[in-house]
């Protein structure tokens, strides 16, 4: 399989069903029932059995949090230390597996000793305000437990130490033996469809397609005698440094793919100098969105349901798409799009279908080699898929860890506060998430009716408590203002939401939430802070 096949690629260990088969399931920073509302019905259907014990860690208490058997309020941009504490628990306590670590572990004492002496309860608490009992219970249900998944969403990685809290939830499932089992894993929750497809195809800037690195002499021959070219040893720039470059006037020129950056991402007005300063852009998308506004030129793609290829979801699952109806106007599938542009600069692409390209990434990727376009007109099938027999990888890591030394390694996370804190002139934190009827910007969502008449406009939710310290209601209109920017929004109170705390989405364009937001980043990833941004709020 390769150690390309599993290693350093961000994908999720096991698959959905898992959550059929465990016993425990930690749920950080991730609302399901309406970011991933599929996922959530096999949440449900555990729940309704009463045979799931559910742990929900997130500072709202959201409806699966309300369905919980505990339920972990931390503050906002806290979740590094909640994780390394319930890993101080489970250390303490001896509840750690030691036949798993003694086989699959390494640099174990290493991080015994970080844990044990940098994060004992008393401070976790002063971090997290949870209550050590509760961090305790956490502890003791899940090391106790004959198998357990941990599940995170964006909410846990959009903070300074994002990245570090990966490590932290990972080194739980590490100290527990959950890896390679049924019932088994850690696992992101997508924020996005296809984001796991777009890495897999090499959409980083250190990376080739399947996760092959651009520093490794050998592969940059493969791909040099696959594709006919030289390919560069050094690493492109992340989507946050493109920016920064731009305003320094260092990058000219953006081809923006599918992404209404210019509403969604962090500290927009930062965003708009950076694009008004590009001397050309192109975007290629579906609809005029905002971002397509911006551009010097608009190219039209066909939807998803206008065209033909493949998608990878959450849990490493290739699957194919047919189209279901003729695409308008003048739009093309993107991969035509870029044939002609790629033709028209010199090369000679001569792709005639979806299933060409789709050859050429198994001859290019060892993990997806045994799937074919005959075997996904049937069904998915989750890579590592090393031959056309095997029948695809549902738990990755079954027989140990796909590394040099067989072993995967804890590593002690790091706590960085978040950037921004309560204080007189700001004193509410605002966190954003996503409500169940719209889907990120919006572009696609707000022109279905029926959506729109559900869920019309933006809202502030906020406690009852601080809406009447404020003397607004439902529906009261406010100004929101941070350090960044101000929008003007409609209230809605919410007991799910702890005083002190207001949360908002960011799906409609007439008030964009991510004018509010910093540009504060994960210090590994350049992730922005999304999850942490202090405001004030006037009564209008």
């Amino acid at each position: 399989m390769g150690l390309a096949a599993t290693t350093g690629t961000g994908a999720p260990s096991s698959s959905f069903d898992e959550v059929l088969r465990t016993e425990t399931l930690i749920l950080i920073g991730a609302n399901p029932y309406e970011a991933h509302p599929v996922l959530a019905q096999k949440v449900l259907e555990r729940i309704n059995k009463e045979n799931l014990k559910l742990i929900v860690i997130d500072p709202r208490k959201t409806y699966l949090a309300k369905l919980a058997n505990l339920w972990l309020p931390l503050k906002p941009g806290t979740d590094v230390a909640l994780l390394n504490g319930i890993a101080y628990v489970i250390l303490k306590e001896n509840l750690y597996n030691k036949e798993f670590i003694e086989k699959h572990v390494e640099n174990f004492e290493g991080y015994r000793e970080y844990i044990l002496s940098e994060w004992d309860l008393v401070k976790v608490q002063r971090i997290t305000e949870i209550n050590p009992v509760l961090i305790e219970k956490t502890a003791m249900i899940y090391a106790k437990s004959k198998s357990g998944l941990i599940w995170w969403g964006v909410g846990l990685v959009e903070h300074r130490s994002g990245s570090y809290a990966v490590m932290a939830a990972s080194n739980l499932a590490l100290l527990c033996g959950f890896y390679g089992k049924p019932g088994c894993g850690a696992m992101p929750l997508r924020g996005h469809n296809n984001v796991q497809g777009a890495c897999d195809m090499g959409a980083l800037p250190y990376v080739l397609p399947g996760y092959q690195r651009v520093s490794d002499p050998a592969v940059r021959l493969r791909f040099k005698e696959l594709w006919g070219t030289d390919i560069p040893d050094k690493p492109g720039l992340n989507e946050t440094k493109m920016y920064e470059a731009a305003l320094k006037g260092d990058l000219k020129a953006l081809y923006i793919i599918g992404y209404n950056i210019a509403a969604t991402h962090a500290n927009l007005n930062f965003v708009w100098k950076a694009l008004e300063n590009l001397e050309f852009m192109i975007v290629q998308d579906i609809f005029m969105t905002r971002t397509a506004q911006m551009a010097h030129v608009v190219l039209p793609a066909e939807s998803f349901l206008e065209k033909e290829g493949t998608f990878t979801n959450g849990e490493r699952r290739i699957q194919k798409i047919n189209p279901a109806v003729k695409p308008p106007g003048e739009a093309l599938p993107d991969w035509k799009i870029l044939q002609k542009l790629a033709n028209r600069l010199g090369f000679n692409w001569d792709y005639e279908t979806p299933e060409d390209i789709w050859n050429e990434i198994r001859r290019a990727v060892p993990a997806m080699k045994g799937i074919t376009y005959e075997r996904l007109e049937k069904t998915g099938i989750q890579w590592p898929c090393p031959d056309e027999n095997h029948p695809g990888t549902e738990l990755l890591f079954t027989n140990g860890f796909p590394t040099y030394t067989g072993k995967a390694k804890l590593v002690p996370p790091k706590y960085i506060s978040p950037e921004e804190h309560p204080d007189k002139e700001y004193p509410f934190l605002l966190i954003t998430g996503t409500r169940l009827y719209h889907f990120r910007s919006g572009s696609m969502t707000n022109k279905i009716s029926t959506l729109k008449q559900l869920c019309p406009y933006e809202k502030l939710s906020i406690n009852s408590e601080d809406a009447k310290k404020l003397e607004i209601y439902n529906d009261s209109l406010v100004k929101l203002k941070s350090r960044r920017g101000e929008i003007t929004v409609k209230v809605e109170i919410s007991d799910e939401v702890p005083p002190g705390i207001v949360f908002m989405d960011f799906h409609f364009e007439d008030t964009l939430t991510n004018l509010l937001t910093s540009s504060a980043k994960d210090e590994l990833a350049d992730t922005p802070e999304y999850k942490i941004t202090t405001v004030k709020i006037e009564k209008l």
